[in-house]
Formats: structure tokens, C-alpha cells, sequence
């Protein structure tokens, strides 16, 4: 493709993309189709000669459209708000376009310097003190297997230089809640401690870690002869939006010297609001942090910030020096590739520094005010509905729900409350989550998309008590 032909066509996509976004609410929220439709539809192999691009275009209408559950619906209220702002789709476009690599700051010094600049940028925003140094990664899951291997290596004293987990006598131990996200579990195992070395730490009546129950594990760890390492306290746990006490926790953190990293993925872009921080409070005794700006905040996934307060033992952590990336700057730059895993790494900078440009401060300030308050308004419509129960606070913007219809229990309620959920997301008309919490199912409604106003969540409440009386 040449530059005239991709001016062109790109012309063409970025149409297509601008209606999409217009028009996206005409669509059925969830696709109606089946396991292997999607595949069905298209070659078993490469085209032997070159299609048109305009052929490209038609099957993605054709095939692909049909088959999206379209995350930027405004009736979209699973998982988590995932609102790539088209300013920062336009960073990312950017970002692809340059066809820059980050393996150090002489292969491309503008991609080091403007991630120095949006991530401090992102750290004055969220209230946090300049005792912290940023870096973008690609999701939660690789910055929570960082924090872990960096507390790792602090406990045994860097046995990656001698031999490993293997070599030590003791077993290294991570202590989290219940209810901390799935990717806690996944990095404690892929950096080597273990399942039997992971503790669940008991919660109380709001689903946040209990900082006594916490002090209690590590002491009879530390009578055993093991070695306590890593806690990861969260603000906002996936399925309820719980708070764990980062001050409280902090405090035991401290007592005992273990490395604490706080998961606030989702909940983070919240600290932008002033009124929000006491959610975290305790956060700058924290060791490391992580923040999702590709979740509620805007940004175009993959983006999010892992924050540390020293970058020196991430550094020593991390680092890799061959030869061929060496430069006579190293001295006095930043080279990123030695805060994470990979030496690779995308110009991820661009689609943060243009959101926040285009938005400004106050105007995310305002839409994440308005989901809250939205949330709010539904939270006072579920609590005032006979048979509906509010089943955990709402700091934020997920309200978890369940309809609770007289003579129903246990597993009984539990098929209840899956049918009207399938009747509801399969419908089109609205996409919820189901989850599992203290042991049953209820409904997880995440309100926070760009184009989601009162009148989606009005509607949302309708269908929900539709598909109830449906059942």
C-alpha cells in the first residue's frame, strides 16, 4: 500500500469509525451468534493474491460487526467501563502510524520522554506526592506479576542471582483478599511462590480485607518459619467495588517489612476527584500501585500505570544491558525497557498525552462525577423495588443487585437469577454481568460508558424488572 492509496483508505476507516461511534447504539449490545459462526464465515486459509481494501471493509460490516459485543454501547453495563475516548483512539492511530519501538531512549527519545511527562502528569491528578515514578504498561495482570517479583527480591535479598526460589530454605509468602482480582492469584503463581504460599485473607461485612485477620496470617507464617512477602491491598475489588483499608493494612505492612502493592485498576481514575481519595488513604506507604487509565478514565486499551516509590530496586529487578542497546546517554535517561518485562514497547504515551489534552482535567472530573451520581440514582431505585436488594455499598459506579422473589433460595434463586440475566444480554437491549458473591449469584451493573446518561440507566432498570417478570 502506498502512502496515497493508505491516505485514501485510511480516510475511508476513520469515516467508518466516526459513524460507528455515532450509530453504535442501533446495534443489539450482544451479538446473536453462536460458538463458530464467526470462523464459519470466513477462508480456512490466506488469499494466495492481494484483496482490495474496500473488500477488507465490506466483510468487517459483513462479518465482524455482527459479531462484537460492542463495549462503547450505551447500554453497555458489564464488566468494567472500557470508553476509548476518540481522541485517544486518535493517540493510538498515531502511535501505529509512527511505527516507533521503545528499546531504549536513543531508539526513540520522544517515546521515553512524553511517558516521563503523562505519567507525572497522571500522578498529580490522582493526589499522589512526587515520591512516586511512573511507568505505562499494558494491563493489571503484568503490572500486579511485577510488584510480585519485585517483592520477591526484596525478601530473599535478589535470589535470581543465586538460585532462584529453588535455592531458598524459606518459603516465601502473599497474602490478599477473597476478592481480589483473578490476575493476584495468576502472578503469585507465574513468579514462582506457589499456591500452598498464596493466603486468602478473611474480609468483613463490606467485602474489604480485614487488617487484623491480615496481622493473624503473618504471624502464624512467620512462627512456621516462612517468609512473608507481598500483600496486595485493592481499591475497588472486580466484582463490588470493595475498599480495602490501605492505612490499616499499610500499618501491618510496615510492622512486619513486607512489600505492599495496591490494585486500584479500576477504581484509580476515581482519584482524580478530590472527594474520592479517602478511598485510599494510607496509599503513600504503599510500595507500588497500579491504575488503569483504559478502564473508567478513557484512554484506549492497552494503557495502564504502574507506580513505584523506588525505581532504583525496580530497576536492579529488571534490567538488561546487552551491547546493542547501549548508549553513551544511558547515564542520564530513563530506559524503560528496565521497568518491566518487555524490552519492546509501544509508544503507549501518545493516546494518554491526547485524551488528557483534549479533555482536560475538568472534563474528566465531570464524567466520572456523573456516572457516580447515575449510580446513585439507581442504587435509590433497586433499594425502593420490593424483592430487589442492594447486595454492597457503592462508593463508585457498580451496583451489585440481585432480585430476590418471595419462596426463592439457594441454588433455586441462583437459576432464577441466571435465566432473567441470559433473557436480559441476550435480548440486545443490555448487557449485565453476573458474578458470584458470598457464595450466590447476583448482577453486577457497571455504569461509566462515554455515551451512557440517565436515560440509558432509566431504561436499563426498566429492562432488568422486564426480564424479571419474564422468567
Amino acid at each position: 500500500m502506498t502512502p496515497e492509496e493508505f491516505r485514501k483508505q485510511g480516510h475511508a476507516v476513520v469515516d467508518w469509525i466516526a459513524d460507528y461511534r455515532r450509530d453504535v447504539a442501533k446495534y443489539p449490545v450482544m451479538p446473536h451468534t453462536g460458538p463458530g459462526d464467526i470462523r464459519r464465515s470466513l477462508p480456512g486459509h490466506a488469499p494466495e493474491h492481494p484483496e482490495s481494501f474496500g473488500e477488507i471493509m465490506r466483510d468487517l460490516d459483513r462479518v465482524i460487526v455482527p459479531g462484537i459485543t460492542h463495549w462503547q454501547h450505551p447500554s453497555f453495563f458489564g464488566f468494567f467501563p472500557s470508553n476509548g475516548l476518540l481522541s485517544s483512539v486518535l493517540g493510538d492511530f498515531l502511535s501505529t502510524g509512527l511505527g516507533v519501538i521503545g528499546l531504549s531512549w536513543q531508539s526513540s527519545p520522544a517515546l521515553t520522554e512524553l511517558e516521563e511527562v503523562v505519567c507525572d502528569w497522571m500522578r498529580q491528578m490522582l493526589g499522589l506526592s512526587s515520591a512516586w515514578s511512573g511507568v505505562i504498561h499494558d494491563t493489571a495482570s503484568t503490572n500486579t506479576l511485577v510488584a510480585l517479583i519485585c517483592a520477591r527480591e526484596r525478601a530473599s535479598n535478589f535470589a535470581l542471582g543465586r538460585g532462584g526460589l529453588q535455592g531458598e530454605d524459606r518459603p516465601l509468602v502473599v497474602y490478599a483478599s477473597a476478592h481480589a482480582h483473578s490476575s493476584v492469584d495468576k502472578a503469585a503463581l507465574l513468579a514462582g511462590f506457589g499456591r500452598e504460599n498464596m493466603r486468602l485473607v478473611p474480609s468483613d461485612e463490606k467485602n474489604a480485607m480485614r487488617a487484623d485477620e491480615l496481622a493473624r496470617l503473618i504471624e502464624a507464617d512467620v512462627r512456621a518459619g516462612r517468609v512473608p512477602c507481598a500483600i496486595v491491598a485493592t481499591t475497588g475489588t472486580t466484582t463490588a467495588t470493595a475498599l480495602d483499608p490501605v492505612a490499616a493494612i499499610a500499618e501491618v505492612a510496615e510492622r512486619f517489612g513486607v512489600w505492599l502493592h495496591v490494585d486500584a485498576a479500576m477504581a484509580g481514575s476515581a482519584m482524580i476527584l478530590p472527594e474520592c481519595r479517602w478511598m485510599w488513604e494510607g496509599v503513600e506507604r504503599a510500595d507500588s500501585l497500579v491504575v488503569n487509565p483504559h478502564k473508567w478514565l478513557g484512554a484506549a486499551f492497552d494503557c495502564s500505570l504502574y507506580f513505584v516509590r523506588d525505581p532504583e530496586h525496580l530497576v536492579r529487578v529488571m534490567s538488561t544491558n546487552p551491547s546493542y542497546l547501549q548508549s553513551s546517554a544511558d547515564g542520564s535517561v530513563k530506559n524503560f525497557r528496565d521497568w518491566g518485562l518487555p524490552l519492546g514497547r509501544r509508544f503507549r504515551a501518545l493516546k494518554l498525552w491526547c485524551l488528557i489534552r483534549e479533555q482536560g482535567v475538568a472534563g474528566l472530573q465531570a464524567r466520572l462525577r456523573r456516572d457516580m451520581e447515575n449510580a446513585k440514582w439507581f442504587e435509590s431505585q433497586v433499594r425502593a423495588s420490593p424483592e430487589w436488594r442492594v447486595l454492597a455499598p457503592v462508593p463508585l459506579q457498580t451496583v451489585c443487585v440481585r432480585h430476590e422473589p418471595p419462596g426463592l433460595s439457594g441454588e433455586e434463586l441462583d437459576a432464577h437469577t441466571q435465566r432473567w440475566v441470559d433473557l436480559l444480554n441476550h435480548s440486545g437491549a443490555a448487557y449485565v454481568t453476573p458474578a458470584i458473591l458470598d457464595g450466590r449469584w447476583m448482577v453486577r451493573v457497571s455504569i461509566g460508558g462515554e455515551q451512557t446518561e440517565r436515560a440509558h440507566v432509566e431504561a436499563l432498570w426498566d429492562k432488568m424488572r422486564l426480564a424479571v417478570a419474564t422468567d
